[in-house]
C-alpha cells in the first residue's frame, strides 16, 4: 500500500512538473505580419512655419502743425471716421487775433501804396515841366515800389497766418477707424520740435496684414503670392486664410538669428481678427494636389532573413533606376524603390518620386492605387494577435493627405 502511494506522488510530481516546463519555458510561437498600405490620391506639401503680428493694412498719425490748447475732442477710442469729418480742435483766440492784426497792417500798406502811387505821378508831371530834379522823381519811384512790395508781403503774412487759423481744425485724412486717442480736452500741444500725434486712425479693418518674422534658412523658399494660413490665440479652434504680399530685403538681427519681415493678406471681413495679435503662420511653400501618395517608412522597408523564411522575394537583384525629368536647373524627380505585397511574394518596384514632406512621398510613376506597398513588419508572440499602436504616433488620415509637415515638423492647420 505505501509503494501505491508513493508511485502516485511520484506520478502527482512529475506531471505538475512537466506541466510547469511546459508554461514556462516552451518556446512561445512568433507571427509575422507585415505593415502595407494601398496608395492614395490627395494633397502633399510643403510648409514653414513663422510667428507674426496683426495690423492694419494703413495706418495714419494724425498730428497738430500748430500749438494751442484742445478745444474739443468729437471722436473717442473705436470711433468710425469719414475723410474730412472733425477730430479735435485747437483754441483759436491767439491765432485769430495774429490773423485780425496782419489783416489791418495789410490795410495800412495798402493805404499807403495809394498814397506812393498818387505822389509818384504828381512828381512825374512836376518833372516833365523841369519843376523838380530828377533825384526827386527817383525818391517817389523807389517810395512808390516799395509801398508795393510791402503790400505783397504783407499779404503772405496773412495768407500763412489763415492757414495756421486753419489748422486749428484737426480733421481726418482717410475713413477709418480711430485705433488711438492721445488727447483730451484742456491738454496743451506744443507742435515747435516736432509733430504731436494726436490720432491713430486705421484705413480699413477689413483687410488686414500679418507682419512676420521668417528665419534666413527658410526665406529662400518663399515667394509672393503662395498660400498661408495661420492661427490665433483669441480663436484657437479656427484658422485664417491668406496669401504671401511682400518679402521686405531689409532683414534684422536678434540674438544672431538673420529673419525678414514678410507681410501677408489677411482678409478681415468679420473684423474679429484686431491689430496687435499674434498669429502663427503656416506658409505653403510647395503644394501639389491629387497627387499618389505612399507613406516615407515604404522606401526604407528592407525584407531581412525573418521576412525570406515566409515570403518569396523577388527582383531583390534588378536595381536599374528608373528614367527621371531633369528640369534644366536641379532634378525634380527621383529613382526610388518600394517592395510590393502580391500574394505570398514581395516584389522589388522601381518607382519616379516627386515631392516628399518626410511622412509621405508622391509617386510621379510606377505604382498605381491596386498595388500594396509594404511599410515594415511587426513579430506578434504568444497570444498577442493584434497589431498595437501607440497612441502618440501620427495617424494617416483617410484620403492620403497625410500630414504635411515643414521645417520645424508640426503639422499646419488644413
Amino acid at each position: 500500500m505505501k509503494k501505491v502511494k508513493w508511485l502516485i506522488w511520484v506520478l502527482v510530481l512529475a506531471v505538475a512538473g512537466a506541466g510547469i516546463w511546459y508554461w514556462k519555458f516552451r518556446e512561445e510561437k512568433t507571427t509575422i505580419i507585415l505593415n502595407t498600405e494601398k496608395p492614395q490620391y490627395g494633397t502633399i506639401s510643403n510648409t514653414i512655419t513663422a510667428t507674426g503680428t496683426l495690423q492694419p493694412v494703413d495706418t495714419v498719425a494724425v498730428g497738430s502743425q500748430v500749438s494751442g490748447t484742445i478745444n474739443k475732442v468729437f471722436v473717442d477710442f473705436n470711433s468710425t471716421v469719414k475723410k474730412g469729418q472733425l477730430l479735435a480742435q485747437i483754441d483759436k483766440s491767439l491765432l485769430q487775433a495774429q490773423v485780425e492784426q496782419i489783416s489791418a497792417n495789410l490795410q495800412q500798406a495798402k493805404s499807403n501804396l495809394v498814397y506812393q502811387q498818387s505822389n509818384f505821378e504828381r512828381q512825374s508831371k512836376l518833372y516833365n515841366v523841369g519843376a523838380v530834379s530828377k533825384a526827386e522823381l527817383e525818391t517817389a519811384q523807389y517810395q512808390y515800389n516799395a509801398a508795393k512790395d510791402n503790400v505783397n508781403s504783407v499779404a503772405a503774412q496773412l495768407s500763412s497766418a489763415s492757414r495756421n487759423l486753419s489748422f486749428t481744425d484737426i480733421s481726418s485724412p482717410i475713413d477709418g477707424t480711430v485705433l488711438s486717442r492721445n488727447v483730451s480736452e484742456g491738454q496743451t500741444v506744443a507742435s515747435s520740435f516736432n509733430t504731436p500725434t494726436l490720432f491713430s486712425i486705421a484705413k480699413d479693418l477689413t483687410n488686414m496684414q500679418v507682419q512676420a518674422s521668417v528665419d534666413e534658412a527658410d526665406i529662400g523658399n518663399v515667394a509672393q503670392g503662395q498660400r498661408v494660413v495661420f492661427t490665433v490665440d483669441a480663436f484657437p479652434e479656427d484658422t485664417f486664410s491668406g496669401r504671401v504680399k511682400e518679402i521686405r530685403l531689409q532683414p534684422s538681427t536678434s540674438a544672431n538669428v538673420v529673419s525678414y519681415t514678410t507681410l501677408i493678406d489677411a482678409p478681415n471681413a468679420d473684423k474679429r481678427l484686431k491689430p496687435g495679435m499674434t498669429a502663427s503662420i503656416f506658409i505653403y511653400t510647395k503644394e501639389v494636389e491629387n497627387a499618389l501618395l505612399v507613406p516615407a517608412s515604404a522606401f526604407t522597408f528592407r525584407p531581412d532573413s525573418v521576412i525570406s523564411k515566409l515570403y518569396t522575394i523577388e527582383g531583390k537583384g534588378n536595381r536599374k533606376p528608373p528614367a527621371t525629368v531633369d528640369s534644366g536647373q536641379r532634378r525634380t524627380e527621383k529613382a526610388g524603390y518600394v517592395w510590393v505585397k502580391k500574394d505570398s511574394s514581395l516584389i522589388l518596384r522601381p518607382v519616379v518620386t516627386g515631392m516628399n514632406n518626410e511622412t509621405e512621398r508622391q509617386i510621379i510613376s510606377g505604382l498605381s492605387t491596386d498595388d500594396v506597398v509594404v511599410t515594415g513588419y511587426e513579430q506578434l508572440k504568444g497570444k498577442q494577435s493584434a497589431k498595437t499602436t501607440s497612441p502618440f504616433m501620427p495617424q494617416r488620415r483617410p484620403g492620403g493627405s497625410g500630414g504635411n509637415r515643414g521645417g520645424s515638423g508640426n503639422r499646419p492647420p488644413q
